[in-house]
């Protein structure tokens, strides 16, 4: 059984619309968690060690983080097609865009919205600016971040940018706009937006 630990409009939207591309039974167990805005409270409901979302528990292993639980899930459900299998060609790219969205692109947003002067050689990501670009260029001719291959990718990058660019943090150029449509567009999307708002 996969148990998904929730709160609206949180994180744990991307493992919601993951679980909703996969299409295998669920149950969302909702809690608190504290809110930037000093709303919310820990949950002691939460299995996450930090009272945070996601947390996913399946068959009695908890799995936390958005990007160890999407890797986790497509490895799980390989007939869901969501992920490349260990040995086909782009399993490398894959864990590699995975790896970049927790490694890279958060601490590199974060860095920018604390304003933080980035410090090449210590950091280990790059300038926002910078990781924005690589984005744009991967997109630039592709549909998706393995090409034409709709991915858990997507869901860890999308799930995130269509809020990023409603509060002008993420740039609204052509191929990132174009991205963000196609991923919105999915059935599955809509129906996460609808199970988030309750």
């Amino acid at each position: 059984m996969l148990t998904l630990y929730h709160a609206p409009k949180a994180r744990s939207f991307r493992t919601l619309w993951l679980l909703e591309e996969i299409g295998s039974p669920y149950e969302i167990k909702t809690v608190s968690i504290r809110r930037g805005d000093g709303s919310g409270t820990r949950d002691s409901a939460n299995p996450h060690p930090h009272g945070k979302v996601p947390a996913l528990v399946h068959n009695g292993a908890l799995v936390y983080e958005t990007t160890a639980i999407a890797l986790y899930l497509t490895d799980a459900f390989p007939d869901a097609d969501l992920g490349p299998k260990i040995g086909e060609a782009d399993r490398g790219a894959y864990v590699t865009w995975l790896s970049y969205y927790s490694g890279v692109f958060e601490p590199s947003l974060t860095a920018k919205f604390l304003k933080l002067q980035h410090i090449y050689g210590t950091f280990g990501w790059a300038p926002f600016e910078e990781v924005v670009e690589h984005l744009t260029a991967t997109l630039q001719n592709r549909p998706y971040f393995l090409g034409e291959r709709f991915s858990a990718v997507d869901v860890v990058f999308g799930g995130s940018m269509p809020l990023l660019m409603s509060r002008q943090i993420l740039p609204e150029n052509d191929i990132l706009k174009g991205y963000v449509a196609r991923i919105t567009a999915r059935p599955a999307f809509a129906r996460t937006q609808a199970k988030d708002a309750n």
